[in-house]
């Protein structure tokens, strides 16, 4: 990695920062670098990026979640506060990927959409039914879980069936 994209990156993270420790409590520095190293380290070792980034958007939407349970203990929650807290977690992962380089690179792309950005998506969408999920499994057993770590369970069996499902598509049409 380059001084200037090492200097952006702390720069970014130190901004973001201040802006969530102050809003949500949701996201530190430490996070977003852990995100952009976690997805060179899964380079390195030869995942594509279309599997790191699903669990990069269960990643932010799990934060988004924590912002917006803090608000809500706050009665600070509404629709511009979860739309804000939304963006933030977002932007503050995203922006800094692009910046270095890791988004909107040619060819590293699923139906003209970067692996990155489409990856997110399905990440989000995938923990997002893990959390319906459980609320539903709750229901159905009278407001009690079926077994402990459920919340934590289900959303991350769902963002691993949706990696290896990728992975195993992947290998039976010899995409790698």
């Amino acid at each position: 990695m380059r001084a200037k994209n090492k200097l952006l990156l702390f720069l970014v993270s130190i901004v973001g920062f201040f802006f969530v420790i102050d809003y949500a409590q949701a996201i530190c520095p430490v996070c977003t670098v852990a995100v952009a190293g976690g997805l060179g380290i899964s380079r390195w070792l030869g995942i594509d990026d279309f599997i790191s980034a699903i669990w990069i958007g269960g990643l932010a939407l799990s934060i988004t979640a924590w912002g917006w349970n803090y608000l809500k203990k706050k009665n600070k929650l509404n629709g511009a506060t979860i739309l804000a807290v939304l963006l933030l977690v977002y932007f503050s992962i995203l922006f800094p990927l692009y910046k270095l380089n890791y988004i909107n690179i040619p060819k590293n792309t699923i139906f003209g959409i970067d692996k990155i950005l489409l990856g997110a998506g399905l990440g989000t969408i995938v923990f997002w039914i893990g959390v319906f999920a459980n609320i539903k499994l709750k229901k159905l057993n009278g407001g009690k879980v079926y077994f402990p770590l459920q919340k934590v369970v289900i959303p991350l069996l769902l963002l691993l069936f949706a990696s290896l499902s990728y992975y195993a598509y992947c290998k039976c049409y010899n995409v790698f």
